[in-house]
């Protein structure tokens, strides 16, 4: 198989990866940032934890698959990127390790104080992650300062430009409205009339901001110069502009499921829109679009590209065919707060 051909599988897979991970984790880290807004009482706090609670381990294993994915496909790439972002990074690790860690530690101790601290921990938890991976990526699509040698010029601060901030307010109010569609699923009583009326009004806000962010794109990336290049690829926005119509109308119906799903087809849509903008470019280069990591000079070998090709054939169905299941498993309502776990 040609070596561009392998490069550019994996370049789709890589992207494929990031985008279920958004779409499926999305929407946990949605409930723990609602979950100051929604919640009135220790009761309805324990429901949004065990909204998540069957589920949140089993999303971080795209999180962990898309890194893995980076790094074995894209050595170069994971090293120019995990360098050159490192605080940023450091700071997001922290942040899931900790609203991990809530799950479990918040029940083991009878005390408000005690349960108000990993509560926190749950919120800020799940906000960061969000806004840093909306952050990152916007970066990303803008490009990054990488000099010849693939180091990143720049630091923190300097991903906190009005492109960059934009990816992280779009990212946040995404996941957010799809908790709070994930929680119209799971609840019931007045938690459920609540988040359908919240994700009413952030379903409004992401309306808003989309355009925006797309308007932008425009100025701050050339992310468009491959749909100009090939102008069928435009029917790509219509996926994250039909799923966001779609759960507008879902939602509006009481259709709460279907509204999910079409929340999360609109996170895949709006991510593969900026992967593809990106091709051949893993990790564009704001100092010179010659210093950018590209498929061609980031992959792996063939062979190893072509022997995890087989493995990912093999075990990305067998992963998707579980966690569908343990979603119609355990996608049931919540009633009965006496037997929640957490």
């Amino acid at each position: 198989m040609d070596v561009t051909l392998l490069g550019s599988i994996w370049f789709l897979l890589w992207g494929v990866l990031w985008a279920v991970y958004f779409a499926l984790d999305g929407y946990d880290l949605g409930l723990g940032i609602n979950m100051p807004l929604l919640a009135a009482g220790e009761g309805e706090r324990r429901v949004i934890y065990n909204a998540a609670g069957p589920f949140w381990d089993g999303n971080q294993v795209w999180l962990i698959t898309a890194g893995g994915v980076t790094f074995a496909a894209f050595p170069a790439t994971y090293a120019a990127l995990f360098s050159g972002l490192y605080s940023a990074l450091m700071l997001l690790l922290f942040a899931l390790i900790f609203r991990g860690v809530s799950f479990e530690f918040r029940r083991l101790v009878d005390s408000d104080g005690w349960r108000r601290f990993w509560d926190l921990c749950n919120v800020l938890g799940s906000f960061l992650p969000a806004l840093l991976f909306g952050v990152a990526f916007a970066n990303i699509f803008m490009g990054i300062p990488l000099n010849a040698q693939q180091i990143n010029e720049g630091g923190l601060l300097a991903l906190l430009n009005p492109y960059g901030l934009a990816g992280g307010v779009l990212f946040v109010l995404l996941f957010a409205l799809h908790g709070c569609l994930w929680l119209t699923v799971k609840a019931d009583g007045r938690l459920q009339r609540q988040a359908a009326a919240m994700a009413a009004k952030q379903w409004l806000l992401v309306l808003l901001v989309v355009p925006v962010f797309l308007l932008l794109t425009l100025v701050y990336t050339d992310l468009f110069a491959n749909y100009l290049r090939y102008p069928a690829l435009l029917t790509v926005l219509l996926v994250p502009v039909a799923g966001l119509l779609a759960a507008g109308i879902s939602l509006r119906q009481g259709a709460h499921w279907r509204a999910w799903l079409a929340s999360g087809v609109t996170i895949i849509g709006i991510t593969m829109f900026g992967v593809i903008g990106l091709y051949p470019r893993l990790l564009p280069s704001s100092l010179d679009p010659d210093f950018s990591m590209t498929i061609a000079n980031s992959a792996s070998s063939p062979l190893t590209l072509k022997i995890m090709l087989g493995v990912a054939l093999v075990f990305v169905p067998i992963v998707i065919a579980y966690q569908t299941w343990v979603h119609l498993k355990f996608g049931h309502k919540l009633s009965n707060y006496e037997d929640l776990r957490y």
